[in-house]
């Protein structure tokens, strides 16, 4: 069976080669390429590629010793499996013609066909659409890789593949086509999300806690973290580049980068701070790794709001979100609920707190500018969000099971991850 489906992933890769071989053309009268919208947007697409590496180390410093590389691979690995499938199709579910407002038409960039080197005026005016779909797809690569946290020393590498690429064509992309085209439902009820607080942070937030909650407990925990400087590390590389990632969304090099720039990095300082100094005024100590957590939670929760906000606003939104997401970990804690690496109380809570913050505080439409229309939709968005990223990832979870077991055995469990599913381990 494992030779067979291995057949069938090099079979696929050179059926895409074949279909995805035709060359980018400039359409002449399409609009005129910005080269320093364009510089910009080349140098935020890798900034943003950065964050899966950073994630990867970010994560793999929390887990035991035995499951390190294990870790630290499922986010790797979303760079080859999600680029690929976004070229084949996940682009067009995403960005395709629109079918209700909810899906995107597989067809209308199937493989990448008519993503040229010439700007899509529906979706921005001074880049190339081809840089356009990349910029996205390093949004679509990360989101799975965050949910792997949830159910970190316990998965079977393969089964999480199956699981990843399901996820992100039945969940991630109708989000991204709801949210960000055009034509998308939850755009024209005027939902904001500058960066994906809600595509991707509630989404992997949500999707990881039905994971925790659908593999049960870990049968051997380890709480000590294997690598404190990794979690160090990798937390400096997604602070670095959540710039990209926040903004590169304003999609040229102009105000409103600038804005979000200066918001996303004030947001995850106040909530560094704030989390350190809770957690000593609870008598806990002020930890590197508490200090990480919290500096997540403040990019996080500004994602959403990181164009639409002052910088005083943004504070208040990282400090908020500390604050919530603080108390949200240790109320997991004491739930029977295994999300090994607080996947939800973080991601998902965090993403929660910045979409309603930004109904409340979002320029001119917010809720303390008078308008109540914007804050309801997101009130009822964040609803719908959550009910079909639960449910819906819920049941991917036990088609996967079914086609692929998930939870590896306990014997596989006690030895580690790293020996288990990949024959390799780290020095003790």
């Amino acid at each position: 069976m494992s030779r067979k489906v291995n057949f069938l992933v090099l079979a696929i890769l050179v059926f895409v080669c074949l279909l995805a071989g035709t060359e980018y053309q400039y359409i002449e009268g399409a609009g005129t390429i910005d080269t320093g919208d364009t510089a910009w947007m080349i140098v935020a697409s890798a900034f943003v590629l950065l964050m899966t590496p950073g994630l990867a180390f970010f994560y793999g410093g929390m887990v035991s010793k035995k499951s390190v590389i294990s870790t630290m691979l499922q986010s790797f690995v979303a760079l080859g499996v999600i680029s690929v499938l976004w070229v084949v199709v996940g682009f067009s579910l995403a960005f395709g013609d629109s079918y209700y407002g909810i899906i995107g038409d597989p067809t209308t960039f199937f493989a990448f066909r008519n993503v040229t080197v010439s700007p899509n005026a529906a979706f921005s005016e001074t880049i190339p659409f081809l840089l356009f779909a990349l910029f996205q797809l390093k949004f679509a690569i990360i989101t799975p890789a965050l949910i792997t946290g949830s159910f970190a020393e316990r998965i079977r590498f393969r089964s999480y593949i199956l699981f990843m690429v399901l996820f992100s064509l039945f969940i991630y992309s109708p989000l991204a086509h709801m949210t960000w085209h055009p034509d998308g439902l939850l755009r024209n009820w005027g939902v904001l999300d500058f960066a994906g607080g809600t595509v991707v942070h509630m989404s992997a937030g949500i999707a990881a806690l039905a994971g925790a909650m659908y593999l049960g407990k870990r049968k051997h925990k380890i709480e000590k973290p294997a690598n404190i400087p990794y979690v160090i590390l990798g937390t400096g590389l997604l602070w670095f580049g959540w710039f990209g990632f926040n903004a590169g969304s304003a999609l040229g090099a102009n105000a409103d980068a600038v804005i979000a720039f200066a918001n996303t990095n004030l947001a995850s300082a106040a909530s560094m701070i704030t989390w350190i100094f809770l957690d000593r005024f609870q008598n806990r100590k002020m930890s590197s790794l508490e200090a990480c957590i919290g500096a997540i939670v403040g990019l996080v929760a500004i994602t959403p709001a990181a164009g639409f906000v002052t910088i005083g606003q943004s504070i208040f939104i990282g400090f908020v979100a500390a604050i919530v997401s603080n108390f949200a970990i240790r109320l997991n804690k004491r739930t029977n609920i295994d999300d090994t690496l607080d996947v939800f109380p973080s991601h998902g809570v965090g993403g929660i707190v910045g979409m309603i913050l930004t109904g409340v505080l979002a320029k001119d439409v917010g809720l303390i500018y008078g308008e109540t229309t914007t804050f309801f939709h997101h009130l009822i968005a964040l609803v719908i969000v959550a009910a079909y990223t639960f449910v819906g990832s819920f049941l991917l979870y036990k088609i996967t099971d079914r086609l692929l077991s998930m939870r590896v055995r306990e014997d596989q469990e006690y030895r580690g991850l790293d020996l288990s599913q990949h024959g390799e381990n780290i020095d003790p």
